[in-house]
C-alpha cells in the first residue's frame, strides 16, 4: 500500500502520488535524535524552493505559511503575517531640559508672542486662552508667557481693570513688564450700569487710573477715549506728559467733555514758561474739538520727535502747525475737518516745512456743506510738491477740476490709497490714471474761462503733460480709489465698455 501526503486545501484538486517511504525513513523524518524534538512539517505544495524556518534552523517550504495566512499560493506572491509596529516611548526630559526650553530667550518670546491675539475684545469672551494654558507648562515657559501676557494690556471693562490693578499692586514686578495699555475699548455697555453707577463702583476713577500709571513706569503707549474723559483729570495728564519718561504714544480719541478740556488746558499751561520738551512721538487728539487753539500752540512746539499727529476735527491753527519743530519727521498727518486752518496755510506748511518731507499718510478731507479747505489754486500748488514717499492721500472736498488730472496722474505711480470725493472729473480723466492717453487741457488764461477763486493759466499744466507724453508708461500702484459724489461717475458709466 502506498502512503500519500495529505493535500493542502490551497492546492488544486489534482492528487499527487509519491514513491513509497519505508517505516525507518518516516520515523527519521518525524524525529531528530540530535535535538530530541519533533521535526514534523508539511511538505505539501508545488514549490520546490525551501527556506530555513525560524524554529531551530530547519527547512520548510514556502507554502508552510500559506494555510496560516489565508493567502492563496496561486498568486505566486508570498505573504507573511504583518509585523507589529514598534511603539516608541516618548522621551521624558528633566525640568528645563526640553528642546523648546533650551531655545534662546529672544526666540522663545517670538514663538509665544504668536499666540497673542490682536483682535479687539468682543463682549465677555475669554481672550488669550492659549497664553493662559502656557502658564501651566513649565517654569521656563511660564516666564516667557508672563512677558508676552503683560507687555500688551487691553482692558474692555472696569471689572477687568480692577483685577489687573490688584494683580500689579500685589506683584509690582509685573508692572515693569507693561509696555502698552489699551483702554480704547473700555465701555460699560452690557453691564447694566450707567456712568453714575460706574462712578459709585469706584473700579475706574481718576485715582485708580493714576495709580495704574504709577505702577507701570516703563509704559510706552497709552490709549484712552471718550468713555474715560471724566476720569482724565489734571493729575493723570501731568503723569502722562511729565512722569513717564519712556512714553512715546498717547491717544485721547474723542475726549471732549468740559472737565477734560479744563484739565488738559491747565496741564499744558505749565509748559508756557518752561523750556521742557516732551518725548512723545505719536499724539492723537482726534475729535477733541473742545480744546482751545492755545493748547495746540503751546503743546506742538514741545514735540521735537513727533512722527504721527492726528488733530482731525479740532481747533488747530496755521500758527500751531508752523510751530512744530523742524527736528520732527512727520510720516502720518491727519488734518481732516479742521475749521481753524486755511488752504493757503496748509499748503505753505506742507510744501515748506522740513518736518513734512517724508509723509506717508496725509488726510486733508473737509465737509463741503460747511466749508472748503482747498481751492483750485491750492490744489495747483500742493499736488506737484507732494513727496514720493506718500502712500495714502485724502482730498475729499477739494476743488479739483479736470485740468488737475495731469497733476494727479504722477501721484498714482506711488500712491496706494486716493480719495477724490466731490471732484469735478470725468470718466475719461479717471481712466487716464490707469492707461496711457491724452489728458484734459487746462482752460485758457482769459478771465472769462478762469476758475472762480483765482486765475489758473494753461501753461502751468502744459509742461507736465509734455513730460508725461515723452516718458515711458508706468503702471498705477493704486489699491483703493474713492470716487463718491462725483456727478460723472454713475453705475452705468462704471460698467460701460466704452
Amino acid at each position: 500500500m502506498r502512503l500519500g501526503i495529505a493535500q493542502s486545501f490551497l492546492e488544486s484538486v489534482t492528487t499527487t502520488t509519491v514513491p513509497p517511504i519505508s517505516h525507518n525513513e518516516v520515523v527519521s523524518d518525524f524525529k531528530s535524535p540530535e535535538s530530541g524534538s519533533c521535526a514534523c512539517c508539511c511538505h505539501g505544495g508545488r514549490s520546490d524552493s525551501w527556506r530555513t524556518s525560524a524554529v531551530r534552523g530547519h527547512r520548510r517550504a514556502r507554502s508552510y505559511t500559506a494555510p496560516r495566512t489565508g493567502i492563496s499560493e496561486l498568486t505566486g506572491i508570498e505573504h507573511e503575517p504583518p509585523k507589529q509596529p514598534l511603539v516608541e516611548v516618548p522621551k521624558v526630559f528633566a525640568p528645563a531640559e526640553s528642546p523648546l526650553e533650551q531655545l534662546p530667550v529672544e526666540v522663545l518670546d517670538e514663538i509665544i508672542g504668536q499666540l497673542a491675539l490682536d483682535s479687539p475684545p468682543s463682549g465677555y469672551t475669554p481672550r488669550n486662552v492659549d497664553l493662559i494654558n502656557c502658564l501651566l507648562t513649565s517654569r521656563t515657559i511660564h516666564v516667557a508667557t508672563i512677558n508676552t501676557l503683560y507687555s500688551n494690556i487691553t482692558i474692555p471693562h472696569s471689572s477687568i481693570f480692577w483685577k489687573f490693578l490688584s494683580r500689579v499692586s500685589d506683584y509690582p514686578g509685573l508692572g515693569t513688564i507693561v509696555k502698552r495699555l489699551d483702554l480704547s475699548h473700555f465701555t460699560s455697555i452690557g453691564l447694566g450700569r450707567s456712568r453714575q453707577v460706574n462712578s459709585e463702583v469706584q473700579n475706574m476713577t481718576s485715582r485708580t487710573l493714576l495709580k495704574c500709571l504709577e505702577l507701570t513706569p516703563a509704559i510706552q503707549e497709552v490709549l484712552l477715549q471718550e468713555n474715560l474723559d471724566d476720569d482724565i483729570d489734571e493729575n493723570v495728564l501731568c503723569k502722562l506728559f511729565f512722569g513717564l519718561p519712556k512714553l512715546k504714544a498717547v491717544d485721547f480719541c474723542a475726549s471732549s467733555s468740559k472737565p477734560f478740556a479744563e484739565s488738559f488746558t491747565s496741564a499744558v499751561t505749565t509748559l508756557i514758561d518752561s523750556p521742557m520738551n516732551l518725548g512723545l512721538r505719536r499724539l492723537s487728539l482726534h475729535e477733541c474739538f473742545t480744546l482751545p487753539s492755545s493748547v495746540f500752540e503751546t503743546l506742538l512746539p514741545r514735540l521735537p520727535h513727533l512722527t504721527h499727529l492726528d488733530v482731525s476735527h479740532t481747533r488747530v491753527t496755521d500758527n500751531a502747525l508752523a510751530s512744530i519743530p523742524e527736528t520732527s519727521c512727520l510720516s502720518h498727518l491727519n488734518l481732516g475737518r479742521c475749521l481753524q486752518i486755511s488752504g493757503r496755510g496748509v499748503v505753505d506748511f506742507l510744501t515748506r516745512h522740513p518736518a513734512t518731507q517724508n509723509l506717508v499718510f496725509l488726510n486733508l478731507a473737509c465737509d463741503i456743506a460747511r466749508y472748503r479747505l482747498l481751492w483750485e489754486v491750492d490744489v495747483e500748488r500742493l499736488l506737484p510738491a507732494l513727496p514720493t514717499t506718500l502712500r495714502s492721500l485724502n482730498l475729499n472736498g477739494a476743488k479739483i477740476r479736470r485740468w488737475h488730472a495731469s497733476l494727479i496722474r504722477p501721484l498714482t505711480k506711488h500712491l496706494e490709497e486716493l480719495s477724490l470725493a466731490y471732484a469735478d472729473l470725468t470718466v475719461h480723466d479717471i481712466n487716464s490714471f490707469f492707461r496711457p492717453g491724452p489728458l484734459s487741457s487746462a482752460p485758457s488764461s482769459s478771465p472769462t474761462s478762469s476758475p472762480p477763486s483765482s486765475p489758473v493759466s494753461a501753461p502751468a499744466s502744459e509742461p507736465s503733460t509734455a513730460e508725461e507724453s515723452s516718458a515711458p508708461w508706468v503702471e498705477s500702484t493704486l489699491h483703493y480709489l474713492d470716487l463718491s459724489s462725483i456727478p460723472a461717475i454713475t453705475q452705468s458709466s462704471l460698467f460701460s465698455s466704452s
